[in-house]
């Protein structure tokens, strides 16, 4: 047995089923399907009962896949520490989309600090939602800050729920709430058509039966921002983001019916670097206050 099978079995536990696994493994499923065969032979034991095209873990293998998590858990926290060269300096990774990377940087990432000098903060931008998944799956990341809903494979912390504004130009005849109906022919930036978060608001628009005008599709903060104080277009964005936008001039409006999303610290199901726990814990705090 050796630390390879081990991430194969705990890999096929969570996706329960061999394709899934092996995608996650960057591996070919008959080899994953071969190397789990070959573990169970060598341990006398069946660990998954196949099920039609997935897999059902066994009590044997109940008892197992969570004595591999622990031993994979302490191997990298082990690596952590020759990582760090026996130096003080810890360094933490999280995974942020684009729209929550502002508040990140600028609220919890400085709160964070403020407690726990010694560690170092490096913000993983990803390209909305599924980026973050994949961040922490493929170990780029150690928590990923995102809404929700995520994958069931990735454990949650909600911490807030934000409300879905209207950011636009001065001048507009608009009123506050905005009623969805008004933004039928409104010209908008929306995020890269294909997205995750552009599927569910043109999913939101097709609720409403409303077609805006898209000016500019891009996943790129700054570009929504630019748009908007060039007197392009308006933005849908998260409120609790939205005060560099009034400090730059900028209207905020609610909209009618309220749209609200819930924000939450994600990671793998697995134990926690003392780091990220620390910030998890600043994380809850700051929500609450």
């Amino acid at each position: 047995m050796n630390l390879q099978q081990l991430r194969y079995v705990v890999a096929t536990a969570e996706h329960r089923t061999m394709t899934d696994a092996a995608r996650s493994l960057y591996i070919a499923q008959p080899a994953l399907s071969r190397a789990i065969r070959d573990l169970e032979r060598e341990l006398g034991m069946t660990l998954f009962a196949r099920s039609g095209r997935g897999v059902v873990v066994t009590a044997q293998g109940r008892r197992v896949i969570k004595l591999a998590r622990e031993a994979l858990d302490a191997v990298s926290e082990i690596e952590a520490l020759a990582s760090h060269g026996g130096s003080p300096d810890v360094e933490l990774r999280i995974a942020a989309t684009p729209s929550l990377e502002a508040g990140l940087a600028g609220r919890l990432v400085p709160a964070y600090n403020a407690e726990h000098p010694g560690v170092r903060v490096q913000i993983v931008r990803c390209e909305g939602r599924e980026g973050v998944v994949m961040a922490i799956r493929e170990s780029r990341a150690d928590l990923g800050l995102t809404d929700l809903p995520v994958p069931t494979d990735l454990i949650t912390h909600p911490l807030e729920r934000q409300e879905i504004v209207l950011i636009s130009p001065p001048g507009l005849d608009l009123p506050d709430p905005v009623p969805m109906g008004r933004l039928h022919g409104m010209r908008l930036a929306l995020p890269s058509r294909g997205s995750v978060r552009r599927r569910e608001l043109d999913a939101m628009f097709g609720k409403f039966s409303v077609t805006p005008v898209v000016v500019l599709e891009t996943d790129e903060r700054n570009g929504w921002l630019n748009a908007v104080r060039s007197g392009q277009a308006s933005l849908l964005w998260y409120r609790g983001l939205a005060e560099m936008a009034v400090r730059a001039g900028l209207v905020v409006r609610s909209l009618e019916p309220a749209v609200r999303r819930v924000i939450a610290v994600v990671h793998a199901r697995k134990r926690l670097p003392l780091s990220a726990q620390d910030f998890l814990a600043t994380a809850e705090k700051g929500s609450a206050a």
